[in-house]
């Protein structure tokens, strides 16, 4: 399995890191070389980085805790909610709110707010509005479901955050840290990894890149949610 996903990653381009020029020194240990001024990151590293984010994502499923996948970047946004959704996980793929973890009360409001808006557009009574108002509130609708469309089965504070670029994504980093919230990020030669508890070394720009690393993390969820709910009808019967 190691030798096939090592040709996946390749494949894929996930070893390209970004020039040279705009390294950071503490991605040093995760780098083999480079090649016309671009970093080559070692898959070797990548690959120890997705095993122990497999390993650890197992671990906190099977203990029913969630998982929130990040990525806002425009070549992550469509992959991290297709992958969550199919893993069945909350997702933020348009905006990070602010107070997404350190404020949850608030985005838990907020939220019914957008259940609310959702119940009066299909309700006989919206079309007693004015078109003025019902064109407020389909602007605010709009706006909510972009934002919050990814957080409707976000209950509770998640166990852990995967992110595709914790430079990009540096405010979901910095709560996350705050609130004790272990992250697993897929990290470019440009990041810090001081700032991630389990970095995964790769390119973070490109499309397939991006795909096969955070398909490889959604599987192994739903993989192991798979399992337990097989176990769970074996007791049943």
């Amino acid at each position: 399995m190691s030798s096939l996903l090592v040709k996946d990653l390749i494949d894929a381009g996930v070893h390209y890191g970004h020039r040279a020029c705009r390294w950071n020194p503490k991605m040093r240990p995760y780098i083999y070389g480079r090649h016309n001024q671009i970093h080559v990151i070692n898959v070797r590293e990548t690959l120890r980085g997705l095993f122990r984010a497999r390993k650890y994502l197992q671990q906190v499923v099977a203990a029913g805790s969630l998982v929130l996948f990040v990525g806002t970047k425009r070549q992550a946004t469509e992959i991290i909610e297709r992958q969550a959704t199919m893993c069945g996980m909350p997702f933020v793929s348009e905006r990070w709110l602010g107070g997404t973890l350190t404020n949850f009360r608030t985005v838990t409001k907020r939220l019914e707010r957008l259940t609310e808006l959702e119940a009066l557009r299909a309700s006989d009574e919206f079309a007693q509005y004015s078109k003025k108002m019902q064109s407020s509130l389909n602007r605010e609708y709009r706006k909510m479901y972009r934002n919050l469309n990814g957080l409707r089965t976000l209950n509770r504070i998640p166990e852990v955050l995967v992110i595709v670029d914790p430079k990009k994504e540096k405010n979901a980093v910095a709560e996350a840290r705050k609130m004790n919230v272990t992250t697993i990020a897929l990290i470019d030669t440009n990041c810090d990894p001081d700032l991630i508890d389990l970095p995964i070394p790769g390119n973070d720009d490109s499309i397939r890149s991006i795909d096969l690393i955070i398909g490889y993390l959604a599987d192994s969820i739903k993989e192991e949610k798979d399992q337990l709910e097989g176990k769970s009808s074996e007791a049943a019967e």
